[in-house]
């Protein structure tokens, strides 16, 4: 539209002059020693405009072909740049496919061509991982960081991520941790060394680390307390003195000494270690807030400085649970403790009624044998064998006799029909 607007203007000026040239052409004389020149003023305008066009385009000209290795450069360089981006989706395609070698190679092609040669080494890496040559992938990543020294964070979440994979523990152990002296707060940082904290079952280092988590939002509230009773767990069941436990259960906060799980490692870690009396109260205190199988059985084998008192407790989780298996378990043991025979083979008889087990029907067994009613106790020591997990209940005398009466009708009529087909052939 300019240009346009530009010829338009430029052919009425052109007319213009010509209709006031036909009037009045001008005149004008040049001089040059002898030498003298005349002509109309239109003429010398005409030609001066000429020239003036003639120069303009012998500059553009020449400009031009200054310019030309420059622009064969940039031609150049625009080419390898699109055979990059095209080498390096080549490339990709073949890492998501699985085609490892062929990755690699791609995006390693042209990979100093490109804008973003982070990209084709990071890939590159990858690609070596999955071949398992782990030289090249670390020589692969030293180069992503060469060419790129801001991603030094990225380059290491992928070294990292790559060593997990591969199983150099203590390698991305390393690498996260010279990351987290580098960024103390990245939020990919503190959770990866959490997850490796945990696959490494440092248990320690990963309760030092879950404040920082919190603090930075890396985990919400339900994962942290969950990686916390994680951590406690474990480091219950590696206490191997009372003094070590009691100190772990000290740092324990006071909301989670509530949980059954953590209930019932400490106290059975407190049976292990003989110190049973103190697991007396943490359990009667935990069975006041919530009424659990597994923490009412402990209730049982433990000893507590009142057995009086401890088989009133247990005998008050009866009421309301009559039929209750386990708490007649734990109500029998205790009897047992206080020397109460009637009132234990009571609980007993009422549990193994209840519901048989192997337990229940060992303690009246071994209470039975005691009162001298060897019999009885024997009956119920081959019960309790029946209830042991993974046993298998024997065949009944009357049902083996009944199998052998099958298998002996069984031959007989294989006899009858052998000598059926005998005498028919004999015919």
């Amino acid at each position: 539209m300019k240009t346009l607007t530009f010829a338009l203007l430029t052919l009425i000026v052109a007319v213009f002059v010509a209709l006031q040239a036909m009037d009045d052409p001008g005149y004008a004389l040049f001089a040059l020693g002898e030498w003298t020149l005349e002509t109309t003023l239109l003429l010398v305008f005409v030609a001066t405009l000429l020239v003036f066009v003639a120069l303009y385009f012998v500059i553009r000209l020449l400009a031009g072909l200054r310019s030309v290795p420059g622009g064969v450069r940039r031609w150049r360089l625009n080419r390898r740049e699109r055979l990059a981006v095209l080498s390096l989706n080549r490339g990709l395609i073949d890492l998501a496919e699985g085609r490892w070698a062929a990755a690699e190679r791609h995006v390693l092609k042209f990979a100093d061509k490109g804008r973003a040669p982070l990209l084709n080494y990071l890939a590159a890496a990858r690609a070596a991982q999955a071949q398992g040559a782990s030289g090249r992938r670390d020589r692969h990543l030293k180069r992503a960081y060469a060419s790129d020294r801001s991603a030094d964070i990225a380059v290491g979440l992928t070294q990292a991520e790559l060593q997990l994979k591969q199983q150099q523990f203590e390698q991305a152990l390393a690498t996260l941790r010279h990351l987290h002296h580098l960024v103390p707060k990245h939020a990919q940082v503190l959770k990866a060394l959490a997850k490796l904290y945990r696959q490494l079952q440092d248990w320690e280092r990963l309760l030092e680390l879950l404040p920082t988590l919190r603090r930075h939002k890396v985990v919400d509230v339900e994962t942290e307390n969950t990686m916390r009773r994680e951590a406690f767990l474990a480091l219950l069941g590696n206490v191997q003195n009372s003094l070590d436990l009691s100190n772990i259960w000290a740092r324990v906060p006071k909301r989670q000494k509530e949980n059954r799980e953590l209930v019932l490692a400490y106290v059975q870690q407190l049976i292990n270690l003989d110190d049973a009396q103190l697991a007396e109260p943490v359990l009667k205190a935990a069975l006041r807030r919530q009424r659990d199988d597994a923490l009412l059985r402990l209730y049982g084998l433990v000893a507590g400085v009142n057995p009086s008192q401890q088989l009133a407790t247990a005998e008050s989780l009866l009421k309301g649970f009559e039929a209750d298996a386990t708490a007649l378990l734990t109500a029998g043991r205790l009897c047992l403790r206080a020397g109460l025979w009637g009132r234990a083979r009571e609980h007993l008889e009422a549990s193994v009624k209840a519901h048989p087990s192997m337990e229940a029907c060992t303690e009246l067994g071994n209470l039975l044998e005691h009162l001298e009613e060897p019999e009885r106790a024997l009956a119920y020591y081959r019960e309790g064998l029946r209830q042991a997990p993974g046993a298998v209940s024997p065949p009944t005398l009357e049902a083996l006799d009944q199998e052998r009466q099958t298998r002996r009708l069984e031959a007989r009529d294989a006899t009858t029909v052998v000598s059926i087909t005998a005498g028919e052939s004999a015919v």
